[in-house]
């Protein structure tokens, strides 16, 4: 046992805790689990000016999934002036909301960087006859 006037910084047990490798709260197999069914959800959302969905569009830059199942979905849009750009935040919420195991979802749209067509997937481009 450690003298409890010694530092916790000079201590082995403070630096065996800060080099062991950090563990999630969720296990691996949860987390691909989640990651993949969020995927299929997004590509449920569909812009509806263009007949592709917006994962394969390249408008989702950014999910992240707390320990706690709470998921922040960073997106953007084709353009600032998008008629649903009040909307589509809505929808990509209800859809990933649906994911078994999902607590809340907060979608955020960013224009930084700028959407262009260079962020779809090939999939999009064959779609959309653009190669």
């Amino acid at each position: 046992m450690s003298d409890p006037t010694t530092p916790i910084s000079d201590s082995a047990a403070f630096a065996e805790a800060w080099d062991a490798p950090q563990r999630s709260a969720l296990a691996q197999g949860e987390i691909d689990r989640m990651t993949d069914d969020i995927i299929e959800a997004l590509k449920s959302v569909f812009d509806p000016e263009i007949p592709v969905d917006i994962y394969e569009l390249g408008l989702i830059y950014k999910v992240d999934l707390s320990d706690d199942r709470d998921v922040v979905v960073e997106m953007t849009l084709t353009a600032p002036g998008c008629p649903v750009a009040g909307e589509m935040p809505i929808w990509v919420e209800t859809a990933v909301g649906k994911v078994e195991g999902v607590r809340s979802v907060r979608a955020d749209l960013t224009f930084d960087p700028p959407w262009d067509a260079s962020k779809m997937s090939d999939e999009a481009k064959l779609a959309l006859n653009m190669f």
